[in-house]
């Protein structure tokens, strides 16, 4: 499918292109494309393409660029290429520990929604995330699919201290904090994973297109996977997917 893209001159050398306002993974799968497209073209000044919900923005080397002409670079190379090719995603295994010590809002979010933690628990198990884009924190997943039972606004007054690997709910999505920082989201328990390192050649394990599914584990294996964590020798369970 073909959309009708909206192209804005971003700062002084940079274009962002917009799709349809709205998260959806057609628009996702098209967005990626495209990016694939414009990553692996010869236009040799595009230094950097990033992508997010509904939107790409596309970096030059240079600071004067012919804003129309490169539109219609742009415009063309969507028409000529929009085939959409087959891609090779996965779907990550996320541990989750709901223990009330580290879903310090699980309790409270229990009560706002008439069910017990269990029930509360298994809808946000049972769903299948589709991974949009990394942003906010460096690893911090944007995650599509959040059971509508779910949705929650974020609290009034943001916390200063949220723990690494606190998994949240805000407004009409789900997260995982992948570093200690600030945040206003619902916190409802914590995974011990590492969700960024540096120190890798690919710091964030998933990409936008990934899929990922919670499971629920006890305190116990949380403290298991944690110590195999610190080791260094615990493996991530994963899938291929192919579209």
């Amino acid at each position: 499918m073909e959309y009708q893209l909206t192209y804005k001159r971003f700062g002084e050398r940079s274009i962002l292109i917009e799709w349809p306002s709205k998260i959806d993974e057609n628009i996702l799968h098209d967005v990626l494309n495209f990016k694939d497209i414009l990553v692996n073209s010869k236009i040799k000044s595009i230094i950097e393409v990033n992508n997010a919900y509904c939107s790409l923005l596309i970096t030059y080397d240079y600071f004067e660029f012919y804003f129309e002409r490169e539109v219609e670079i742009l415009k063309n190379l969507y028409k000529k290429e929009n085939n959409t090719t087959k891609s090779v995603s996965r779907l990550w295994n996320i541990p989750v520990c709901y223990d009330v010590n580290f879903g310090i809002d699980i309790e409270e979010l229990s009560r706002e929604k008439g069910l017990t933690i269990e029930a509360l628990i298994n809808l946000h198990t049972q769903s299948l995330y589709t991974i949009y884009f990394t942003g906010f924190l460096p690893g911090f997943l944007y995650l599509g699919g959040l059971n509508e039972v779910l949705h929650t606004p974020r609290k009034a007054s943001p916390r200063l201290k949220i723990e690494k690997g606190a998994v949240a709910i805000g407004g009409n999505q789900t997260g995982i904090y992948p570093n200690e920082s600030p945040g206003g989201w619902n916190i409802i328990g914590n995974s011990p994973i590492v969700f960024f390192d540096v120190s890798n050649e690919q710091p964030c394990f998933a990409k936008a297109g990934d899929k990922l599914k919670f499971y629920s584990i006890s305190k116990k294996r949380y403290h298991d996977i944690n110590t195999l964590v610190e080791a260094g020798v615990y493996q991530l369970e994963s899938e291929v997917l192919h579209d």
